[in-house]
């Protein structure tokens, strides 16, 4: 991103990619998503159900959007001026509403949901774009053609508020459908043409890190869970194991993405040519089914805490099977990215088989919900280290060189295909 113009003071002034630290402000702005997430999470515990799942997801989508384009905004104006601070404020207010209406969202909160999402859409869009130099005659338009595409999702958002809540599911389907394809289709406006991804120009180490920060608030609801739903119970051998395996769950997932892929993932966007390129696809895009698998995951560790030893029922296997799965799958997408073999992690694959065969067991053998849970923990487990070793430790060469060769072999085998066969 090039300096900031001696016109444009609300800009950050950085050169390059890494230079763009996040700011106090934004992580006091990160605490009215941690009360989103935490909303989230209950609504899907209170309504374990297909409907209560989508209604979920459309929420989910709006409260990532209204975060990740504000992290967009923020990467381009400099948090610590007034003006971008006060924006910023009316920024958290606005999502401090919708928060509090995720629980009736589709009830009698709709409409409020509605508003306050498409004025922090809008408004913010609006404000950066003014910043920037777009409201000018002759200048870039980007954020005049997402505001453009706020506006008409807007719409759909406002209709959905006033609908009846069976209508209003399709509205507002509508309406993050149409926000999640505005990347992909280069936020075509007639009039004003499309952008390009070098319109994007972005710090990359600054969106790395947010992205980090959003992932550890999504993990945070899960230790925050753990520890509330333990405190109230009464101690035994099942709620200790249970506490024990939700916390080691929770670790596991955070050795999944950060020992390689957030590292990884920042270094590849700082150095590349088309940054604004890869936070669409690595962190933009990618990071949803993470956030959306530990969301799931949380649900799974209060399930597992309130009731150990009862059979697994399908909600149980569907929050947590389902969050696994979204989980390695947006990780193992997040790595591939940066990887400069372009080819998916060998541990998530197996860690992906793995799910599906402990999605099977759990639906017809019926265990516990502490033994199946564990041995979903077990499986993050495997895929943890299974990854360091390959990447720190060189383990296929060490199986290798220790008389292993028939374990090797096959592995070898099949990554040699896909690095040569995939390409």
């Amino acid at each position: 991103m090039p300096e900031t113009p001696p016109d444009r003071p609300l800009l950050r002034d950085h050169s390059g990619h890494a230079h763009a630290p996040v700011g106090y402000m934004e992580l006091f702005f990160d605490l009215v998503y941690v009360f989103a997430v935490t909303q989230l999470s209950h609504g899907l515990l209170a309504h374990l159900s297909w409907v209560g799942a989508l209604q979920t997801a459309i929420l989910f989508l709006a409260v990532w959007w209204a975060w990740i384009y504000t992290t967009w905004a923020t990467n381009w104006v400099d948090p610590d001026k007034a003006a971008n601070r006060l924006m910023i404020g009316a920024v958290m207010i606005g999502s401090l509403v919708m928060s509090s209406a995720i629980p009736h969202a589709f009830g009698k909160y709709g409409l409020a949901f509605a508003c306050a999402y498409v004025a922090v859409q809008i408004g913010r869009s609006l404000y950066v774009a003014r910043a920037l130099g777009e409201w000018e005659p002759g200048g870039p338009k980007n954020l005049m053609r997402i505001a453009a595409w706020f506006a008409v999702s807007g719409a759909l958002w406002i209709a959905g508020g006033l609908a009846d809540a069976q209508t209003r599911i399709l509205w507002w389907a509508a309406a993050v459908t149409i926000e999640s394809l505005g990347p992909i289709c280069l936020y075509f406006v007639p009039g004003l043409g499309r952008s390009h991804s070098e319109d994007w120009a972005i710090a990359g180490g600054h969106m790395a890190e947010r992205c980090a920060l959003f992932i550890i608030i999504a993990l945070g609801e899960g230790l925050l869970v753990t520890g509330a739903t333990f405190g109230q119970l009464d101690a035994s051998l099942a709620t200790v194991l249970a506490f024990v395996t939700a916390f080691l769950g929770s670790f596991a997932m955070w050795w999944v993405y950060f020992d390689v892929g957030a590292k990884r993932g920042a270094e590849h966007i700082e150095h590349h040519e088309n940054p604004g390129l890869i936070g669409r696809n690595a962190f933009t895009y990618w990071h949803i089914p993470i956030v959306a698998g530990v969301v799931m995951i949380a649900v799974a560790d209060e399930l597992t805490l309130a009731h150990p030893l009862q059979p697994v029922h399908a909600d149980f296997l569907f929050v947590t099977a389902g969050g696994m799965a979204l989980f390695l799958l947006g990780t193992m997408s997040f790595k591939r990215i940066s990887n400069r073999n372009n080819w998916f992690p060998l541990s998530h694959e197996a860690g992906l088989a793995l799910v599906a065969a402990l999605a099977l067991w759990g639906w017809l053998a019926h265990p516990t919900t502490l033994a199946f849970y564990a041995s979903a923990t077990a499986v993050f487990g495997v895929v943890a280290l299974w990854e360091w070793g390959s990447f720190h430790g060189g383990w296929l060469e060490r199986m290798e060189r220790r008389n292993l060769r028939w374990l090797a072999a096959p592995l070898r085998r099949y990554t040699d295909w896909r690095h040569h066969g995939r390409g």
